[in-house]
């Protein structure tokens, strides 16, 4: 089992920068993908990013590409979120989630709001 824990969201300018983090508990973090997700008021939760257990595989969707970067360190169990150039469309609340299996989150984190100003 894994328990993930988001923190790093808040209040932001457009175009300003936020980092956001997930810890992970358990010893066996460095076997699942993780992924970011976020789900916006009234909207569908969407995929953000993802990265293999290695770290060396990502992917992004198309609206943050070039603006956010996903990263993790296996030794810290931790994944991160590097968040760039915000825009007012990317408020929402961001979560992590553990896939064991090729886009299958099993477990997933309890969020971090994510509120861009224009």
């Amino acid at each position: 089992q894994v328990q993930l824990v988001e923190s790093g969201g808040g209040l932001v300018q457009a175009g300003g920068s936020l980092r956001l983090s997930c810890a992970a508990s358990g010893r066996t973090f460095s076997r699942y993908a993780m992924g970011w997700f976020r789900q916006a008021p009234g909207k569908e939760r969407e995929f953000v990013a993802d990265i293999s257990w290695s770290g060396g595989s990502t992917s992004y969707t198309d609206s943050v590409k070039g603006r956010f970067a996903i990263s993790r360190d296996n030794a810290k169990n931790r994944v991160h979120l590097q968040m760039n150039s915000l825009k007012p469309e990317d408020t929402a609340v961001y979560y992590c989630a553990a896939a064991l299996k090729v886009s299958v989150y099993e477990y997933w984190g309890q969020g971090t709001q994510v509120t861009v100003s224009s």
